[in-house]
C-alpha cells in the first residue's frame, strides 16, 4: 500500500548531508513532524501523547526510586518508607509513579475504547492493533510487579493469588509457578525477579511503542469517518490532511496541560485515593486481609475470573467435555485471558465492511452498553464474592464475550450502516465550513 504523498527530506548544510547519509535521524524527525494526519482528528485522538508523556514519566521516575529502594522482604517496606521520610523529593517521586501508573492506564483505556469505536483495527490496521494489545499486556505485567514491591498485606497477598493462577493449568502448573515465583511460595526470591522485571518490561515497552508509532506512520492514522486519506496526487491528499506540525502538536500539548493539571491537583491533594490501606501495613503471611483486591485497572479482568464458579453450567459443562481436566479455577483463569484475546481478535471479528462506529446505529448502541459493562465490572471486582455481586459480575461478563464473539460478527451481517462521507475533506467542511463573510 502506497504511503500518504507528503515533502521529503533534503539535508540542506554541509554537516546535515554528512549526518544524513551516516545517521538520517534529522530525516526521520522531519519526516514525523510533517507526517500528513487526517485534519477532522477529534478530541479522542489526543491520548497517544498522554501516554507517551505517561511512559517517559514512569521509567523517569522509576530509575530514581530504585535507586533508593531494596528489593529484599526484610528491608522492601521499609525502603519505600525511607523513600517516603528521608529522600529529597522521595515522596512526590513516588507518588507521581504511583499514581502515574492510574493515569497511564486510565489513557490506554480511552485509547483501546476509541479504537473499538472508530474501527482503527481494521485493514490495513491489524498489525498495529495487535501490537498496541501486547503493549497493553506488557503494562498488566510490569503494573503488577510494581505492585508487589512495596511489600504491603495487599501486595504480598495479591502476589500470592494472581501467581496461584497459573498453579491451576493442567500438568505443568506447579512447575510454572515455582518457576515465577522462584520458590515454592512468595518469597525473597519472588521479589527479586519481579523488581527486575519491573524494572525491564518498561523498556521493552518503549521499544513496542516505537514500533506501534512507525506502523501507523505506514499506513496512516485512522480518522472519526473511518475514510482513508486520497493517495492518487499530493494535491489531494494535502485536501484531507494537515502537517503534525503544528497543527496537531499543539492541540496535543493543550489537551495534555489539562490533564496535567487534573493529574497533579491529585498527586498533590489526594495522592491515596485510588490506593488501599492496608497496603500501608507491612507484608504478613500469617495474616490474610478479609478482602484481598487488585488495583483498579485490574479489577474488570479480575471480575471475569471470579465470574466463573464450580456451579456455573458452562463451567460444569467444559469440565464434563473434558473428563475435568478444565476445572473452575483453570476455566476463570483461561476466560481472564480469553477477555484480552477477544479484543486482540476485533480485527477478524468485526465483519462489517463500514469502518466507524459513527455510521453504525446498531453498533452504537451495543458499543455503549460494552462502555457500560466495562464500568460494571470494575465496580464489580472491588465487590465481595457473593451474592448479588457473583451474579452481576458473571452477566456482566457474559455480555463482554457475546459483544466480541456474536453480536460484532452478526452486526456486520444485518445492520444496515449510513452513508459514510465521500472523502475526508468533506467531512471537515460539514464540521469547519468556511463562514460567510458579512454583507
Amino acid at each position: 500500500m502506497a504511503g500518504i504523498p507528503h515533502d521529503q527530506y533534503e539535508p540542506k548544510t554541509g554537516g546535515e548531508k554528512w549526518l544524513f547519509k551516516r545517521l538520517p535521524i534529522v530525516g526521520l524527525i522531519h519526516s514525523t513532524l510533517t507526517l500528513p494526519t487526517p485534519k477532522n482528528l477529534n478530541w479522542m485522538w489526543i491520548w497517544g501523547i498522554v501516554l507517551t508523556f505517561c511512559l517517559a514519566m514512569q521509567i523517569v521516575t522509576g530509575i530514581v526510586l530504585a535507586m533508593h529502594y531494596t528489593p529484599h522482604v526484610d528491608y522492601a517496606f521499609a525502603s519505600v518508607e525511607h523513600i517516603m521520610r528521608n529522600v529529597n523529593g522521595g515522596y512526590m517521586l513516588r507518588y507521581l509513579h504511583q499514581n502515574g501508573a492510574s493515569l497511564f492506564f486510565v489513557a490506554v483505556y480511552l485509547h483501546i475504547f476509541r479504537g473499538l469505536y472508530y474501527g482503527s483495527y481494521k485493514a490495513p490496521r491489524e498489525v498495529t492493533w495487535i501490537i498496541g494489545m501486547l503493549i497493553y499486556l506488557a503494562m498488566m505485567a510490569t503494573a503488577f510487579m510494581g505492585y508487589v514491591l512495596p511489600w504491603g498485606q495487599m501486595s504480598f497477598w495479591g502476589a500470592t493469588v494472581i501467581t496461584g493462577l497459573f498453579g491451576a493449568i493442567p500438568g505443568v502448573g506447579e512447575s510454572i509457578q515455582t518457576w515465577l515465583l522462584g520458590g515454592p511460595a512468595v518469597d525473597n526470591a519472588t521479589l527479586n525477579r519481579f523488581f527486575s522485571l519491573h524494572y525491564l518490561l518498561p523498556f521493552v515497552i518503549a521499544a513496542l511503542v516505537a514500533i506501534h508509532i512507525w506502523a501507523f506512520h505506514t499506513t496512516g492514522n485512522n480518522n472519526p469517518t473511518g475514510v482513508e486519506v486520497r493517495r492518487t496526487s499530493k494535491a489531494e491528499a494535502e485536501k484531507d490532511t494537515l502537517p503534525f506540525w503544528p497543527y496537531f502538536v499543539m492541540k496535543d500539548l493543550f489537551a495534555l496541560a489539562v490533564i496535567m493539571a487534573i493529574f497533579f491537583a491529585i498527586v498533590g491533594f489526594m495522592p491515596n485515593y485510588l490506593g488501599h490501606p492496608d497496603n500501608y501495613i507491612e507484608a504478613n503471611p500469617l495474616a490474610t486481609p478479609a478482602h484481598i483486591v487488585p488495583e483498579w485497572y485490574f479489577l474488570p479482568f479480575y471480575a471475569i475470573l471470579r465470574a466463573f464458579t464450580a456451579d456455573v453450567w458452562v463451567v460444569q459443562l467444559v469440565q464434563f467435555l473434558t473428563f475435568g481436566i478444565i476445572d473452575a479455577k483453570f476455566f476463570g483463569v483461561l476466560a481472564m485471558f480469553g477477555a484480552i484475546a477477544v479484543m486482540a481478535l476485533a480485527p477478524w471479528l468485526d465483519t462489517s465492511s463500514v469502518r466507524s462506529g459513527r455510521y453504525r446505529p446498531m453498533f452504537k448502541m451495543w458499543f455503549i452498553l460494552l462502555c457500560i459493562d466495562f464500568v460494571v465490572l470494575t465496580w464489580v471486582g472491588a465487590r465481595p464474592a457473593e451474592f448479588p455481586y457473583d451474579w452481576i459480575s458473571l452477566i456482566a461478563s457474559a455480555y463482554w464475550f457475546a459483544y466480541f464473539l456474536v453480536i460484532l460478527p452478526l452486526l456486520g451481517v444485518i445492520e444496515k450502516p449510513q452513508a459514510a462521507p465521500a472523502t475526508i475533506e468533506d467531512d471537515f467542511k460539514s464540521h469547519y465550513a468556511d463562514p460567510t463573510p458579512a454583507e
